[in-house]
């Protein structure tokens, strides 16, 4: 078997096309493998609020995913780790619940620069625009705002922005909303909003990620907004994403609408075939062998969604062929991508149902048992079994590790239910709808 290492570099691979980009920034992507011994995965993280996070929200996730890759049962413990390759999140090293000065937030992803971004039609402007600001902060597009889909390399400019400036020698820090979220939570219940708000005053670039998870956070919205102002004031550049433009999120007031749209708005749109073949020619250099130009035209040809499901289809294909020691060819791409494109209409499935019942795709597989959780789970369990035909076992695992009988419990209740109760068929056939909506948005893609 692999180091731990490895596996979990492999397990990093898979849960960054399961969990949202926010989450996996925040919680995963600083963390490694430390060891496996006694059927006990050890996985190391930055920081206690890291752990704890981990193990009340994505234990259950994260403990399928091992146990897919490695073929054996694994429980899973999160640890502060101590080692310097845990020192990329923008949450490192705090020990005081998340609040440590953000002048430290000056380590960006290293696969993420201005030289290794495909720029074509669908995001030249935005490329433009973001290398202007890095060259010259503060002086064109103040602020520059970025929306597009998920995937589509908003975050890859952010990053890039961040390593030409810090390299120019000037002080940048990027944030997720959803990390800003949480460490102003943490602000509050301390009492230390003021201190909080200093702490970004000393910042040359700004760089904030998917502005709109803070959209029904009104007393967080507000801490943004002043945050805004004060660096805005002070001459600093602020670039903003999110996944549509301000004029479309209706529930921001009009005073931050105003500020948001005060520079350049510019979006990104979904890469074409010839774009995501040149993606995929980049990222193969290092990801896979030589003389593998058929195999990626199958990849460009069958994933069209966005631009981290192509290198997330990379990086699935490129570990279950080292895993399974499975030659690379065509054919066996063509069967490694139909079992991924399943898996993905199944996490699909698993969204749909989340978002109609209010829950996060976390909750869903987790361990909470309240009414509303446990009927959204059935209601699952039922579509997988129905409109996938999804083995029990299958079923099981993508739910969090469930055994048979609590699926086959879950299944045998709605599908009774289903003929006696109106409302519950009403519901089950809006989710299936918006899952068949989805379905035929993401093929459409493949005719751009």
């Amino acid at each position: 078997m692999e180091s731990a290492k490895e596996i979990w570099k492999t397990a990093l691979g898979k849960l960054q096309i399961q969990v949202s980009r926010a989450n996996y920034t925040t919680w995963l992507s600083s963390s490694q493998g430390l060891s496996y011994q006694d059927n006990v995965f050890i996985v190391g993280v930055t920081n206690v609020f890291i752990a704890e996070w981990l193990s009340r929200r994505l234990c259950p996730l994260v403990r399928k995913t091992l146990v897919d890759i490695m073929g054996q049962d694994a429980d899973v413990q999160f640890v502060v780790g101590n080692g310097e390759q845990l020192s990329a999140s923008p949450l490192a090293s705090q020990t005081d619940g998340g609040t440590s000065s953000i002048a430290k937030r000056h380590r960006f992803n290293p696969k993420y620069t201005f030289d290794n971004f495909v720029v074509s039609d669908s995001n030249r402007l935005a490329y433009a625009a973001t290398v202007e600001v890095a060259e010259h902060p503060a002086n064109s597009y103040n602020p520059l705002f970025i929306h597009s889909s998920t995937g589509q390399g908003k975050t890859h400019l952010l990053h890039a922005i961040g390593h030409l400036t810090t390299k120019n020698g000037l002080q940048a820090a990027y944030t997720t909303a959803e990390q800003f979220a949480s460490e102003f939570v943490l602000a509050a219940r301390e009492n230390q909003i003021d201190t909080f708000r200093s702490k970004f005053r000393s910042i040359r670039i700004f760089l904030f990620d998917d502005v709109h998870f803070l959209i029904d956070k009104k007393q967080t919205l507000q801490c943004f907004f002043h945050v805004f102002n004060d660096l805005y004031n002070n001459n600093c550049q602020i670039v903003i994403t999110g996944d549509c433009a301000p004029k479309d999120m209706q529930p921001l007031s009009s005073k931050l609408r105003s500020r948001l749209e005060g520079g350049l708005v510019t979006d990104i749109q979904p890469p074409d075939f010839e774009t995501r073949l040149n993606i995929l020619r980049a990222k193969a250099e290092t990801a896979m062998t030589p003389d593998m130009e058929g195999v990626l035209h199958i990849v460009a040809e069958k994933v069209c969604e966005n631009v981290r499901q192509l290198e997330g289809a990379l990086v699935y294909i490129t570990a279950q062929v080292r895993l399974s020691g499975t030659k690379v060819t065509p054919q066996t791409i063509n069967k490694l991508l139909t079992s991924a494109t399943h898996q993905q209409d199944i996490k699909l499935l698993l969204r749909a149902v989340a978002d109609h019942f209010n829950l996060s795709a976390e909750e869903l597989v987790g361990k909470k048992r309240d009414r509303m959780t446990s009927l959204a789970r059935h209601v699952a369990i039922y579509l997988m079994r129905e409109g996938h035909n999804c083995p029990l076992t299958e079923i099981g695992r993508a739910l969090g590790g469930r055994n048979h009988a609590t699926i086959l419990h879950g299944y045998e209740r709605i599908a009774s239910e289903l003929s006696v109760n109106p409302d519950l068929s009403s519901q089950v056939a809006e989710i299936k709808q918006k899952i068949s909506l989805q379905k035929s948005s993401r093929q459409a893609y493949q005719t751009v």
